[in-house]
């Protein structure tokens, strides 16, 4: 979501609005000479709202540690080193949350709930049972009498999967697998394996291709459900967090009643959509 720019820092605000881009604009009409243009409001655009989501990690560092590290170099070393675990700690915690229902207590929202299995449910105040342009596409194969493996997976889930999320130049550009479904989908591709980025992975992950979008895996440790795809355009997914809260290592605290210290490390924000058709689920 970073390196696809989609990180997007707010300064404020009791929640955070998200605009809509669901549908076309209606006044297109084709015209000639002086003939009336259709000037009507056209209604595109609403708002969906989402909570702010609070995460904290907290370095914490007794007298005795700080005392027993002593010398410049070593306390500096020593916090670093506890600073670096914790930011870890975070990433991974908040991959979690990324992927989660958002359900949990305090929790944002993750990919279960944006691209729902069912399709279905309320995201950022919307019922989407109410107003069906709010549902994701799903590819169930259980539905379709689909077994998934590497003989199906590309025509039997992806790209009826790709057809549904696609309207125009607007198409899935990201395609996250858990590890059984990348394997299926690698051994499918046999001679023609194409793997990107071309900086040789330096961004920290390696990925295939499948039309216009990255392919990734993702292990379930870092959350993904199991046999599950995610069909991601990311023209309408935002990670939305607070400049003052984003992964931000806060000023140092001393107890009042202990002889110690601690560091908070702190993350405020949510995932946000702007458009759920566009996103899509395959699972078994």
């Amino acid at each position: 979501m970073t390196e696809k720019g989609r990180l997007r820092l707010e300064d404020g605000g009791l929640s955070i609005v998200q605009p809509l881009d669901y549908a076309e604009n209606s006044t297109y009409q084709r015209y000639s000479g002086y003939d009336v243009l259709n000037v009507a409001a056209s209604d595109v655009i609403s708002a969906a709202e989402f909570p702010w989501r609070q995460v904290s990690v907290n370095v914490a560092a007794s007298g005795l540690e700080i005392r027993t590290n002593s010398g410049a170099n070593r306390i500096i070393n020593f916090v670093k080193a506890k600073i670096k675990n914790a930011q870890r700690t975070m990433a991974n915690g908040l991959s979690d949350d990324l992927y989660s229902d958002g359900t949990a207590s305090n929790q944002m929202n993750g990919l279960q709930a944006i691209v729902a299995d069912a399709g279905t449910g309320t995201v950022g105040g919307i019922n989407s049972s109410t107003f069906s342009f709010w549902q994701n596409q799903v590819r169930d194969a259980s539905d379709n009498s689909v077994t998934v493996s590497a003989a199906t997976i590309e025509a039997g889930m992806m790209l009826p999967l790709w057809l549904a999320t696609t309207r125009g130049n607007d198409t899935p550009d990201l395609i996250v697998m858990d590890p059984v479904y990348f394997a299926f989908y690698e051994a499918s591709q046999s001679s023609l394996k194409r793997y990107a980025p071309s900086d040789d992975g330096k961004g920290g992950m390696i990925s295939m291709k499948y039309k216009t979008a990255d392919v990734f895996f993702d292990s379930t440790a870092s959350g993904i459900p199991a046999s599950h795809m995610y069909f991601i355009n990311t023209d309408f997914l935002e990670l939305v967090a607070h400049q003052d809260a984003n992964m931000e290592i806060m000023p140092e605290l001393r107890s009042v009643n202990q002889d110690a210290i601690v560091i908070p490390i702190l993350f405020q924000g949510n995932l946000v959509v702007s458009n759920r058709a566009r996103q899509g689920v395959g699972k078994a």
